[in-house]
């Protein structure tokens, strides 16, 4: 297994502030794809900092929710990255289900101490 990037995610219900604050300390908007996670429309702001840092700002619906911090770990094979997590203690915080959108396969894992890392192996043949 290849990891392609391994970066901060800041879920937050004020996307915009977060955002903002990342703008002052020079990273720029990407992309900002949006995609229906179950009930919930989510969107995920991916930032650059010119010197190559990457932060994603990920949009929640929630209300009154704090913000959560995760690592994103990009992988060009899914299965592998889910198995050597799931072998040192992490579990998927959706049981078994993953997040399948037409340019993503995705899975939260919750390690035992609470750390979370969400592996996300691209689809590049998609619409």
């Amino acid at each position: 297994m290849k990891i392609t990037t391994f970066d901060p995610i800041i879920v937050t219900p004020d996307a915009d502030s977060v955002i903002k604050l990342f703008e002052a300390l020079g990273f720029e908007k990407k992309h900002a794809p949006s995609n229906r996670i179950g009930d919930i429309e989510v969107t995920s702001v991916r930032m650059k900092h010119p010197d190559g840092y990457h932060v994603d700002v990920v949009s929640t619906q929630t209300a009154g929710e704090r913000d959560r911090m995760l690592m994103r770990m990009n992988v060009d094979d899914f299965e592998e990255a889910y198995g050597t997590l799931t072998a040192h203690g992490y579990r998927n915080v959706r049981g078994d289900q993953t997040i399948d959108v037409k340019s993503a396969k995705a899975a939260t894992m919750e390690g035992p101490s609470g750390s979370r890392i969400a592996i996300v192996k691209h689809i590049k043949d998609h619409d």
